[in-house]
């Protein structure tokens, strides 16, 4: 939703005292002339109106609670690494990396891969301390390596693409006793950021001007991950009290560093899990066995969430998600991210339609229509617009921008979708800076 007014009561939001709304005059491309919302249409040489914008952390909060705002936020997942590399090929100046590339491409965030200092908070909730990786073989451009997760990978120099998993330190009950479970101890003390004072009183600033996520941790992907996916499907049947355990533990370390980031007495505004537990065609678990070993944890994890004042939280899982998103959304887990489009189809305005206003949605624009013509993106853009305007609903490419998208098409896209979805109001300078 988007709107026009003269101060906060004409937005009927309700607020807490502890978010502050920050307002300050707003910036408008002069030579447009836009509708807002659908609901006004604006010539701005008329000075009978007073516009105000949000800051980007209003402008996230009131998306997600469906309330009004200036225009949408507008942010992107990041890209492969060799996106921004072939870019520099194709024009893109060489001062532009991964970590400001949003800067260039008018964007508020890169999410979890450049955006701007202190929008994301958390503690180690992983191994720690990691396994020593080492080369393993070398056989010119393959090598086979031992990862910090104790996974042995075989890689390409070459290529960054998704390594083959071809053996795991963790096999059996004694392995996952001898070496993670002592990696999974909540109070080791490495866990704790070494300048945590320095970002706690960033978060904790009342003038904050952006949102700060948490991490919720992940109960099936980081074990799918340290076993390999055969192993693990047979687990829960061959020792579900075994997968239980683990599951258990993950969710303990995840609720220990939950609990310590709340304690700081900062309002964070989105707690995200990561899971990667569906393919193509459907879960990695079975319905049922998620239902018996995971929806308890994700409860507990989204209640205590939520005595904070944390109530969106998401998920971040690729795949056809479809048989899992009732059941995470019974769990409190109310928001899915990226919403990967694939070849099954999954689309924002579908699921909209099924699970109503409950259900947030963060990603879901195929990332495969950017590799594509410039009418085809500018389709998609505005077929998810009334979607945008609605509410609870943040749109960027499904997964990481992937190295056949030309430079050309993204710049339309991210020119398109600031007219677009940002109605030309309060964007961010694109193009270089000086």
């Amino acid at each position: 939703m988007f709107f026009k007014t003269e101060g906060r009561a004409a937005l009927g939001l309700s607020r807490e005292a502890s978010r502050p709304f920050l307002v300050t005059p707003l910036r408008i491309d002069s030579s447009a002339e836009t509708t807002i919302g659908g609901f006004l249409s604006l010539n701005y040489s008329n000075r009978n109106f007073m516009l105000y914008n949000m800051n980007h952390r209003d402008r996230f909060i009131a998306t997600m609670h469906y309330q009004p705002c200036d225009r949408a936020p507008l942010y992107d997942f990041s890209y492969w690494s060799e996106t921004i590399p072939a870019w520099h090929h194709q024009g893109l100046p060489t001062t532009v990396t991964h970590g400001n590339a949003r800067e260039y491409f008018g964007l508020d965030a890169s999410l979890f891969g450049g955006e701007p200092p202190f929008w994301v908070a958390g503690r180690n909730c992983d191994l720690c301390p990691v396994f020593e990786g080492k080369i393993l073989t070398d056989d010119g451009d393959e090598y086979t390596q031992l990862d910090g997760d104790g996974v042995i990978v075989r890689r390409q120099h070459s290529s960054v693409s998704i390594p083959m998993h071809i053996g795991h330190t963790l096999v059996d009950r004694a392995s996952w006793q001898k070496h993670y479970l002592p990696k999974l101890n909540p109070d080791s003390p490495e866990r704790q950021p070494q300048d945590w004072d320095r970002q706690v009183k960033a978060w904790a600033d009342p003038q904050r001007d952006h949102p700060v996520f948490i991490y919720g941790g992940s109960l099936f992907g980081r074990l799918r991950d340290w076993m390999g996916m055969e192993n693990i499907a047979l687990v829960v049947y061959d020792d579900p009290a075994w997968f239980e355990e683990m599951v258990e533990a993950r969710l303990t370390l995840t609720l220990s560093s939950l609990e310590k980031l709340f304690a700081t007495g900062v309002r964070f505004d989105a707690c995200g899990l990561w899971e990667d537990m569906a393919y193509n065609a459907g879960p990695l678990l079975a319905p049922e066995h998620f239902k018996r070993y995971l929806v308890p944890g994700y409860r507990r994890i989204s209640d205590l969430c939520r005595r904070h004042g944390c109530d969106v939280i998401w998920v971040d899982c690729d795949g056809k998600i479809d048989d899992l998103l009732p059941l995470w959304l019974a769990a409190g887990v109310n928001c899915m991210f990226p919403l990967e489009i694939g070849t099954w189809g999954a689309d924002a305005v579908k699921y909209r339609k099924l699970y109503g206003k409950e259900l947030l949605i963060m990603g879901g624009f195929d990332k495969h229509i950017l590799a594509r013509t410039q009418p085809e993106i500018s389709a998609e853009i505005r077929r998810l617009a009334p979607l945008v305007e609605e509410g609870g609903f943040i749109p960027f490419a499904d997964h990481r921008v992937p190295p056949d998208v030309p430079l050309a098409n993204y710049l339309f896209y991210c020119k398109t979708a600031r007219q677009v979805w940002g109605k030309n109001i309060n964007l961010e300078p694109m193009g270089a800076r000086s």
